[in-house]
């Protein structure tokens, strides 16, 4: 038994190191491509400008206004290439995690606070449902809120005519339950399935990698992500996370009383 144990923690050591080889080769690979992609994206921004300065109304300048339409679209095409490298960066990075006791409400409260306004210009009216009984969670502030984020845009965007964004928390079992409840387009079964499948996407221009990531980052922290949805009716969020357990008064009384 002790032999077995060892091969599998050997085991599951080296898939480890292999993973952050691999993990710092496709970052090497990402940085190397980003310095001639922002090169190029440079030099579209100089050439952009030199025809900014051109008549392109005049009749003579047909071949111009066709090359600046070109450049423009050079300058889309690298600004998208750009985001997919970053979230490519971010779904291969290997997190370390700085968990820490903190309210998850608290959190909830800032984000929404700070994307408000965003929501307000596309006429999403933000519906907060937050326990104030809610107990602490062990959280990595900062990557957790990319994740959560990134749901929430997600969320939004789907709302293309406006809806509503539900956010709720409450206590469940021995952790806290996040949900994020829209009235947006929805998915149908295929998309569905497939909703956490890296590099699958409907959005045009979407990298099909902030799902995926976010279930990294939400599994990273002992929890789960789970989603229901329906093509017209919306989709509804679920993210579990553990509450370390709290210590009672009595159990504390005893340890007083024993020292």
């Amino acid at each position: 038994m002790e032999t077995a144990m060892s091969d599998s923690d050997e085991s599951g050591h080296l898939r480890a190191e292999t993973y952050a080889e691999f993990a710092a080769l496709v970052g090497t690979l990402a940085h190397e491509i980003r310095n001639p992609l922002s090169t190029i994206r440079l030099n579209m921004e100089l050439l952009a400008e030199d025809f900014e300065s051109t008549d392109l109304d005049s009749p003579t300048k047909q071949r111009d206004r066709r090359a600046k339409a070109k450049i423009d679209l050079v300058r889309q095409e690298c600004d998208r290439l750009q985001k997919l490298l970053s979230d490519f960066l971010d779904f291969a990075r290997q997190e370390s995690l700085n968990l820490e006791p903190g309210s998850l409400n608290t959190e909830i409260e800032q984000l929404l606070d700070f994307f408000a306004p965003q929501a307000e210009e596309r006429g999403v009216e933000i519906v907060r449902y937050l326990d104030p009984e809610l107990p602490t969670v062990r959280l990595d502030r900062e990557i957790f809120r990319a994740a959560l984020l990134n749901l929430i845009i997600n969320a939004v965007q789907s709302m293309e005519t406006g809806g509503q964004l539900v956010v709720r928390t409450r206590s469940s079992g021995l952790g806290v339950v996040l949900e994020l409840i829209d009235t947006g387009l929805g998915m149908d079964e295929e998309t569905l399935a497939k909703a956490f499948r890296a590099f699958y996407t409907t959005k045009q221009g979407g990298s099909g990698l902030g799902l995926p990531t976010a279930r990294k980052i939400v599994e990273a922290h002992a929890g789960t992500i789970d989603i229901e949805s329906a093509a017209g009716r919306g989709t509804k969020v679920s993210i579990w996370l553990p509450a370390p357990p709290r210590l009672s008064i009595a159990s504390g009384a005893n340890r007083r009383n024993e020292t």
